[in-house]
């Protein structure tokens, strides 16, 4: 009975986990200055991406990120398809000593959430 109910806080936390992200990204995508990176692939890319985002892999985010964020204090968000890659993009920009950066988890419930706040 306690795992179930371990199992349920943890699902709970969670939830509530992505929502704060989304609501953190919607609220930094309101300055000019925050970087929007879409981390799938180009044909995902090219179905459709949120207005002004920028196309990098999450396997090139390391390699390419100074040429849209020199300064590691840019405020930047990213999204990928349900959040794991942009999770793991995440992991690699802190680890170059990037400090604001916001994994708005998945493309849908992004655009979703900026379309309510239109």
């Amino acid at each position: 009975m306690r795992s179930l109910a371990a199992a349920a806080l943890l699902f709970s936390t969670t939830l509530f986990a992505g929502e704060a992200e989304i609501t953190a990204a919607v609220d930094a995508l309101q300055s000019p200055e925050t970087v929007l990176i879409d981390v799938r692939t180009e044909a995902e890319f090219a179905e459709g991406a949120l207005d002004g985002a920028e196309n990098i892999s999450y396997e090139h985010i390391a390699e390419q990120i100074t040429t849209l964020a020199p300064d590691k204090d840019t405020t930047i968000v990213l999204y990928c398809r349900s959040g794991r890659r942009s999770g793991i993009a995440l992991d690699s920009l802190r680890a170059l000593g990037y400090t604001h950066v916001i994994n708005a988890g998945g493309y849908k419930e992004l655009k979703d959430a900026l379309e309510l706040q239109d």
